[in-house]
């Protein structure tokens, strides 16, 4: 059915290598959108000291024309739910695909930039683990939290490799599930997954040496909570490390991204249910405010250049594509922004960053 789809109002006159005009069997360009109007969310970058807001347009606002991109994603548009609602409904529906296309961890790759031979894609999410554990010098932790586990590929590797008792929570019951199924048949002890919202964990007080949120923080709508429940929840002299998706630092004099960097952040937003982007100089504020010691920052930007290509060009397989169509809206839409993950992190207005730091003792 998804294959004669329709898509009226957008021209057929735009611009190419977007990544879309790829897609099997449809014949779609990027141009000018005419005759259609939404009150969208404006995503703003704030001024250094303040975390980034997503603010929604009121009824008494003009309207904001879709662009392009949001024109095709209206065509999938699936029932309006809460940001974990969305959140928890797209990786119930996304995440065996994944899982089949690409294995257990749901995460971007490491490539290294020496020169020395890139690893395939598989082993490139796994040295990705690897290269973080030794940035951030974990050395034997022994109760690790993992906040957005997926289906639990990175809690059992650090588990495995420390010996270490792991936790990770997620808002999908079907990620949940399937990371205790992959646990449990691989007799790996003292290893287990739930449901529970990162920013209201259901543990207690300083219950870890090792918080661990490898690309969940840009689900959080709430910077400020999200780092203070990894603070609350990590014992004295326990370390906090978070791998994320941020928007680039403004520069001296800017008080928001540029409107072309603003829309395409707003376009990844709807498909892949985030709120309000922030940078890594954020994050790093919100680490001092709460008394975090020993903190580093790093932008391994380049390092997963080449991961999103590699992503499309699985998504552009038989497999793929059959996968997809039958995987549901919300990872249709997910697919279809893929080319502005890359874009974005080519242009330098998406950065993959990390922060660590200890906890005061």
């Amino acid at each position: 059915m998804w294959k004669n789809l329709s898509l009226p109002h957008v021209a057929t006159a735009g611009k190419s290598g977007s990544g879309f005009d790829r897609l099997p069997g449809y014949s779609i360009s990027l141009g000018k959108t005419h005759g259609i109007k939404l009150k969208a969310r404006s995503i703003v970058a704030c001024p250094r000291g303040t975390v980034s807001r997503v603010s929604c347009t009121s009824a008494q606002e003009e309207d904001r024309a879709l662009s392009p991109v949001q024109t095709i994603l209206k065509t999938f548009v699936g029932e309006n739910k809460s940001l974990n609602e969305g959140i928890a409904g797209f990786y119930d529906e996304s995440s065996a695909l994944w899982e089949d296309m690409w294995g257990e961890h749901m995460h971007h790759g490491y490539y290294p930039q020496d020169g020395s031979p890139a690893p395939d894609n598989v082993q490139a999410q796994v040295d990705m683990i690897e290269n973080i554990l030794q940035w951030a010098g974990v050395e034997a932790p022994t109760k690790m939290v993992d906040v957005g586990c997926g289906i639990g590929g990175s809690s059992r590797h650090v588990a495995t490799k420390y010996g270490c008792a792991a936790t990770g929570i997620t808002l999908s019951p079907k990620q949940a599930a399937r990371a205790n199924a992959i646990t449990q048949a691989k007799n790996i002890p003292d290893v287990s997954f739930q449901v529970a919202d990162a920013l209201n964990q259901p543990f207690a007080d300083g219950s870890f040496d090792l918080a661990w949120s490898l690309e969940s923080g840009e689900h959080m709508p709430d910077k400020e909570k999200f780092l203070g429940e990894l603070f609350r929840v990590v014992a004295p002299g326990g370390r906090i490390i978070i791998v994320t998706w941020c928007h680039r630092v403004l520069e001296e004099g800017e008080t928001e991204l540029k409107p072309d960097e603003q829309a395409l952040l707003r376009d990844i937003c709807d498909a892949y249910y985030l709120p309000a982007w922030c940078s890594i100089a954020d994050y790093e504020r919100i680490a001092k405010d709460l008394g975090l010691q020993d903190i580093k920052t790093e932008d391994w930007s380049k390092e997963v250049s080449p991961f999103w290509g590699a992503v499309i060009m699985s998504a552009l397989t038989p497999q793929g594509v059959m996968g997809l169509l039958n995987a549901g809206v919300s990872t249709i839409r997910g697919a279809l922004v893929m080319p502005l993950m890359k874009t974005g992190l080519e242009k330098g207005t998406i950065k993959f960053n990390l922060i660590t730091g200890v906890k005061p003792q």
